[in-house]
């Protein structure tokens, strides 16, 4: 019997590496993220919650020393309305909510919304 030989394998389909003709060379685009919307919590006036529980809503829920809570208490008062600080817009929601809680819990009409910076 004739001896058989070993059928070499084919060679692969597609673009030579040599020639580059028809590559298609896929380029990392950066990705265009913008940061989030930011919202600011705001304080308004009313003539029944005391300033004390203002000032202390001020230092729990926004961290703001005794100085600068006085400060923004002041600004509501005079002005009516205050901005507590600027926050994304789940975290702003959410320190809505827990200021309107406290407030409620207290006994207070005070309100607090957010609205876009």
């Amino acid at each position: 019997m004739p001896e058989e030989k070993p059928i070499p394998p084919e060679p692969l389909k597609g673009p030579t590496p040599d020639d580059g003709q028809g590559a298609v060379v896929a380029e990392r685009q950066a990705a265009k993220t913008e940061p989030p919307r930011m919202y600011q919590v705001v304080l308004l006036n009313d003539d029944y919650t005391p300033m004390e529980f203002v000032v202390m809503v001020l230092q729990e829920y926004f961290q703001r020393d005794l100085e600068t809570a006085t400060q923004i208490m002041l600004k509501v008062h005079k002005e009516g309305r205050g901005v507590c600080g600027v926050y994304t817009k789940d975290v702003a929601a959410t320190k809505v909510e827990l200021v309107l809680a406290a407030a409620r819990r207290g006994g207070h009409p005070l309100q607090c919304i957010m609205e876009a910076a």
